[in-house]
Formats: structure tokens, sequence, C-alpha cells
């Protein structure tokens, strides 16, 4: 299932014909085990970046930051104009109905994890039944990506962020460069591709979001076994060879290229395996160069054929620090320009498809960069960032399905205000069952949204941050804001005040005032950052009501007097007009 290897005998940039695709190099000779934890890594500080000879389109974009910074135009204004997005955070792990990386906790007997214990309820022991029979198996006949584009554009989303492969190493798509994918294991469905449809048939911005580089480590669960009990010793299917599998349903897949290879012969690797995140002491797997060369070349390959086969409007790489394969952070194992070589070839192949860069590259917790836009996960800045457009995430309940999670259309539509205010977008992740389907109360809650973004949109899309972000109760010195995490019962019973108030500008100019609490019918509310001698208002109208209100500019602020009958929901959006 490999392809040959690429021979390259230059330090140039080797370019790409039209329509043609770079081979993947065969899969490289693995050093004999040395024992857990007895090899410390190297040193990332003095390794130097390899530059990976991967060829790419042509085009005056070169695998390196000063070429993309240099050339890029500019994030496209849709960005800045979208403000919604729909996460499809979907794939094989929903099965486990265990929430997020269920492949990796299936493995986690230790620790006594709830992923592990539905595993052994539901496939059976991970020695015998791993994460590939749940793959084997995973079948979503409910999933109908043009049914729910449509719920989520109802909802007023304006791009969808669609996963193309997480941690679990796999692709959504009909993967040229990896054999573990939907077409060939599974539901047998080129997932992406009906994403894809569905956005172009609605108009739907959307992008492909990629969490591979995590795997190395993120699998390391995989090659332990049981610490006590009747399989106590016996290893876990992630030790399995390509000669296991002769006879077997996965005949002819090789395991490593689903789980990886085992490392927890580096120091800090093993001990990681069962702390949950990244391993806490950054280096170099210096032993498995080639093997980390092969690993980044094949990371960057599986990302362009996305680019080059599903045209998307931007690309998403998750981590923790400044990039993919940086030495450090997520990045730990190897440094090169694997992230660059992809952004160079995605721009180049814009230029050549649609005459201009009118896309970009996320990459999670970059600082500002021209050509790449940043993300972060759940919680809001304490100030206004006007720096570079931005997307902050979050899932409703957690990242993958689980029973039990909180649908309520407040926390989104609070999430989404707090997000806007801040000069942000908002990027919600909508839980989906293992058979692609949503819960009904999930469907009420994007209905409710959706009502709310119909009245108050003026106010949303298009907008900017004003002056200050908002006013309200003050906590320990800092505005009170929504907190932070996956949106559950502890955002629906979050309190707030209808003196708790967010600001935007509109395209049109206007200020818009959001209170987090709707006010009593007949009560006041008063704005005191527009307090008399500050900007002088014009006009005062409240966002659905036709009634015209009654207001004044006081030394205290502007009071504002609500309608005697308030029929809304979550927030009332005020529209103010300043001389």
């Amino acid at each position: 299932m490999m392809l040959a290897c690429v021979v390259c005998s230059s330090q140039a940039q080797k370019t790409l014909q039209d329509g043609q695709m770079p081979q993947m190099p065969p899969f490289p000779e693995i050093p004999a085990k040395m024992p857990i934890g007895s090899v410390p890594t190297g040193d990332s500080k003095s390794f130097a970046e390899v530059q990976l000879d991967i060829p790419i389109t042509y085009g005056p974009y070169k695998a390196n930051w000063e070429s993309i910074e240099k050339n890029y135009p500019g994030t496209p204004e849709w960005l800045r104009d979208a403000k919604l997005g729909i996460w499809v955070h979907f794939g094989p792990q929903a099965a486990g109905e265990s929430g997020d990386w269920y492949a990796r906790n299936l493995y986690k007997e230790r620790e006594d994890h709830k992923a592990y214990k539905n595993h052994l309820k539901r496939y059976g022991h991970p020695s015998e039944v791993g994460y590939k029979e749940v793959l084997r198996d995973w079948n979503p006949t409910k999933l109908d990506p043009e049914y729910l584009t449509k719920l989520y554009q109802k909802a007023g989303a304006r791009f969808l962020m669609i996963q193309g492969v997480h941690h679990d190493n796999y692709d959504l798509w009909n993967s040229q460069y990896h054999p573990w994918n939907s077409v060939n294991i599974g539901p047998k469905r080129d997932i992406l591709r009906e994403w894809v449809d569905a956005c172009h048939k609605y108009n739907m911005r959307y992008g492909v979001t990629f969490h591979h580089e995590y795997t190395w480590w993120w699998w390391q669960t995989a090659f332990a076994s049981d610490s006590k009990g009747d399989k106590a010793g016996v290893p876990y299917d992630g030790n399995l060879t390509l000669e296991d599998g002769k006879g077997k349903w996965w005949e002819g897949y090789d395991p490593r290229l689903l789980y990886g290879i085992d490392l927890r012969e580096y120091e800090t690797v093993d001990a990681m395996a069962h702390t949950g995140w990244s391993p806490p002491k950054a280096g170099i797997f210096s032993r498995h160069l080639d093997y980390c060369k092969w690993y980044a070349t094949q990371w960057a390959l599986r990302m362009m054929d996305v680019t080059a086969h599903y045209d998307p409007d931007f690309i998403y790489t998750d981590g923790t620090v400044q990039g993919p394969f940086t030495g450090d952070g997520t990045g730990t194992g190897y440094k090169s320009n694997a992230m660059q070589t992809v952004m160079a070839d995605y721009y180049n192949r814009l230029l050549k498809t649609r005459g201009k860069v009118d896309a970009f590259s996320i990459i999670k917790f970059r600082n500002p960069t021209n050509g790449a836009v940043n993300t972060a996960e759940f919680d809001f800045p304490d100030s206004i960032n006007a720096s570079q457009p931005w997307i902050r995430e979050a899932p409703v309940g957690d990242w993958f399905y689980a029973p039990g999670f909180t649908y309520d259309s407040d926390s989104m539509i609070r999430f989404i205000i707090e997000a806007i205010c801040r000069d942000g977008n908002a990027a919600l992740n909508i839980p989906m069952r293992p058979d692609g389907s949503i819960e009904d109360a999930c469907v009420t809650m994007l209905e409710e949204v959706g009502q709310w973004m119909q009245i108050n949109g003026e106010a949303v899309y298009g907008s900017k941050a004003w002056r200050t972000l908002g006013e309200g109760e003050i906590v320990n010195g800092k505005l009170k804001k929504l907190p932070g995490g996956g949106l559950g019962k502890q955002h629906a019973d979050f309190k707030f005040t209808p003196q708790d108030i967010r600001f935007t500008v509109g395209k049109n100019g206007a200020l818009y005032a959001f209170t987090l609490a709707v006010p009593e019918a007949g009560s006041q509310v008063t704005i005191h950052n527009l307090k008399k001698g500050q900007e002088k208002v014009k006009s005062v109208s409240l966002l659905g009501c036709d009634n015209k209100l009654k207001w004044r500019q006081t030394s205290e602020g502007l009071v504002i007097s609500c309608p005697d009958k308030l029929d809304f929901a979550t927030s009332l959006v005020f529209k103010i007009a300043i001389k």
C-alpha cells in the first residue's frame, strides 16, 4: 500500500507538475527496543530544523516562514465578518460514548478509566479487541451532512470546521497516503467529501482540521498491558505486527501505520502515557530520526492531499505551542519545516486554482503571524485582541459524545457574545452520537440560537470590538466572564445580571450593547460607559422591538427604560447611534 520513495539530490525546493502529487517514502527500519525510560531525548534547542524534501506546487511561496509572511496578502475579510462557526468534531471515537480521547483512554487500565471499562463492555479486552476493531465496526448510518449543514446555517453559522483526522490517526477521507481511512475501513464512505458537497450546496465556508501530530506520543498507551487481573502482562494490540494480520480481517494493514511505534524507551514518554498529556520534558527522538522524518513527511502529505482534492477555505492544526514539529510541547520528537511546506504548497495551489490566496492556515496558539490565524480552547482573554482574526473554540459537552450532556442555548449565545466583544470569532462543537445523529435537545438548542441570531445578527456579523469589551460585576479585579471548559451545566447555571453588558460596533457604525441576562419588563438598564459628557447619544432602539424606547444620558450613564412587555430570551441587544 506504500508508494515508492522520492529521491532528493538537491537542496532547492522541488516543484510539482500540474496534476502531480508527491510520492510517499517507504516505512523506515526501526531500531531494536531499549528498556522503558532508559533513553534521554535529544536537545531540541541545538537540533537543527530539518528541511523536508517534499516537492510542492510551483509559485512564490517557499517552505519557510520568511517567504510565507512576505507573500501572504492578509487574512480574508470573511473570517472577521463570519463570527460563528460550527465544529464538526466527529469520528469513530464517538463509538465509545466516553467523551474525548476515547481511543487513547481505552488502554488506560491502570487508571481504571471509564473508556477502558466501556470498551470492555462493548468490545472486549484491548489485547484482543482494540481500537482497530472499533474502526472496523464503526458505521454512522444516520450521518447526514446535508441536513446538519442546513441546520447549522439556520443556527447562524457562517463556516464549518470539519475534522479530517484526529489524534487517533484515522483519515476521514479517501486518503492517498494513509490506508487507515474511512473509505477502506469502517463505513466505506468519504465522509469529508460529503461535508464538502453539503457546504458547496449551502454556500458555507469550510475548513479541514488535522490533529495527527499528537499521534506518536498519544498512542503510547496501546503498547502497554494490564498491570493486574487475568490479562496482566498481556500486550495490548498496539504491539501487533503486519505479519500478525495474516488470515485476519486486517490482513495487509500495518498496525504501525495506525498506532505508530513504541517510543516508551524515551525517559518521559511512558510516564506521560499515564498522565493524560504530552511528554513533560520536550526533546528529540534521537534514536529514531529516520522514522521521525518519515512521520513528518507523511503528516504533511496527508494535509497536501486534502488541500489538493477538497479545496478548503482554511486548514487547521492542533497543538499547544508555536506550531507542529517545533521540537517542544506537542512538537516533541522532531523539528522540521513540515507546516511551512504544507502552507507553501496550499497557497501556491490557490494561486493556480483560484487566482488569489483567499484562505488561511490556523495554527493553534501561534503568536500573530502574517499567513496564520490562531485559536485557543474554552477561556476568553481578559481584554480585547484586535491584533489579527482569531477563533475561540469549545465543545458543547465534550469533544466527542457521551451521555448526559447539557444542551443550553443561553450558554451558546453567551459564548458567542464573549468572543465577538473581544474582536474574535466563536466555533462550537455539536456532539454527535456514534451513528452520526444529534439528540433532540441539541436540535432545539440550535434552533433557539438561530432565532436569537435572526433577531440580533446585525450586532454580530461583521462587527468589531468597541473601545471597551464590556462592563458589569468585577470578580478578583477582573470583569466577570463565562467560565472555561466544555459548555455544560456549570455554564447553564452561571448567573449574569442585566447590568453585565458587552459591546460591539457593527459594520453600519452603530454601537451595540448586549445584556447578558434579560431584564424585567419596565425596568431600567444603565450603561456606565456612556455617561453624560462622553460620547453623545443620538438614538437608542432595541433589536426585535418596534416600540420607541425612553432613554436619557446622566452623570451615571445612559439610562434605558425597557418596554413594559419583554418577550425575549438570553440577551437584549440595544442599538445605539452616537454623534
